[in-house]
């Protein structure tokens, strides 16, 4: 598996790298967040941008939101300048509000929804985008009115296809079936936190992508930093620490330093980094279709993008797993093997058709073409 094997997005023909570049941090430079000055300046964005599709990435995420619009700007340049409009994948969000005082520049409304389409196609450079997902959960527009919406930009050419981030799983599920049972396009992708630090998407998400045809792509893969190496298992200082004040992430719980231990001795046995190990864990996890990764340096994009060069072994995964592993919550945990087999089965040997470690129910490898040109197979 490297960036240049392409595998489908969830139900859909779209083809993406495993890795997707994220540019959150571009345009940023310069702005304090939580531990200092965080982002990059347009020279090393476009630096960034260019070593990813130079390895083969072709999968750029950004949104409306990112430094106030500067993300999408710089992306649409970026693509512009290369050459590269009908070869790269470009994903941006609409949701957040960046007007005070105006009420409709905000949520996943109709006139919101028209409006920053239109702002992001020109901020991008570009008269279509390939993915156009709802960012933010806003709990008051009726989800008939977000995917009746995204239908229509569909017919109008302005987007490719459609996909939902940060949502409840009830909401993704009515959202999909509505837009199925009224022939409307539907969502193609889920976008969620997941990590060995964040697992909670196992229970609800992952069966409901994998049931439904929605590829999950990851974001925070590396939990804000926290298991990219840079914090051994020792450490308890700095912006994912709480301080006095209460102030920063407050990441260092036991489970988490019990993680990064685990991860740390892993990498030893593996000769790999933390990052590439914990990147390479996430996106070989059953319905994740491609984990989204930032980078303010070239060096640390390098790092990242190795992850896929790999392959753990089955007790290195366990090791991970037994580490990270959460409790069931209800009403999940009334549906253990051990459980229902006494309820249900009382004693018969009842079970589906195995799977392999990482599901590719709706993730068909795709290994001909790299960026559009014939790629020679190898026996």
């Amino acid at each position: 598996m490297s960036l240049d094997h392409y595998y489908l997005l969830g139900r859909s023909g779209l083809r993406v790298s495993r890795l997707a570049l994220g540019t959150m941090t571009f345009g940023n430079a310069g702005i304090r967040g939580i531990g200092g000055s965080w982002g990059s300046d347009e020279a090393s964005a476009r630096a960034i941008f260019r070593r990813y599709v130079e390895a083969g990435g072709n999968f750029i995420d950004t949104a409306d939101s990112y430094a106030g619009g500067m993300s999408e700007s710089l992306v649409g340049s970026f693509v512009a300048e290369a050459g590269l409009r009908d070869h790269v994948v470009i994903a941006t969000k609409f949701s957040n509000n960046l007007a005070p005082g105006n009420p409709n520049a905000g949520g996943n409304g109709r006139k919101n929804i028209m409006r920053a389409v239109d702002a992001s196609l020109k901020r991008l450079k570009t008269d279509y985008i390939d993915l156009y997902l709802l960012h933010t959960w806003d709990r008051m527009t009726p989800v008939e009115e977000v995917m009746r919406t995204l239908d229509d930009l569909v017919r109008a050419g302005k987007i490719r296809h459609a996909g939902l981030s940060d949502v409840p799983g009830w909401y993704a599920a009515r959202a999909q079936t509505w837009a199925e049972a009224h022939a409307l396009s539907q969502p193609i992708s889920l976008q969620l936190p997941y990590s060995l630090v964040e697992r909670s998407i196992e229970h609800e998400f992952v069966p409901l992508a994998e049931t439904l045809g929605l590829g999950i792509t990851a974001w925070s893969p590396l939990a804000m930093g926290l298991l990219s190496g840079k914090y051994r298992s020792g450490a308890k200082e700095g912006r994912l620490a709480l301080d006095s004040s209460g102030s920063g992430l407050g990441l260092f719980t036991e489970r988490n330093v019990r993680i990064v231990a685990a991860l740390e001795a892993v990498a030893a046995e593996a000769g790999r980094s933390m990052a590439q190990v914990a990147l390479n864990w996430v996106v070989n996890r059953p319905g994740v279709a491609a984990a989204i990764v930032g980078a303010s340096r070239l060096e640390q994009l390098d790092d990242n993008l190795a992850a896929l060069d790999f392959d753990l072994t089955a007790s290195q995964r366990a090791a991970l797993d037994a580490a990270s592993a959460i409790e069931a919550p209800y009403p999940y945990s009334l549906f253990a093997d051990d459980y229902q087999a006494g309820i249900l089965n009382t004693g018969s040997a009842v079970g589906e058709k195995p799977r392999s470690y990482r599901s590719d129910t709706f993730l068909p490898k795709v290994t001909d073409y790299v960026f559009g040109q014939p790629k020679d197979r190898k026996a």
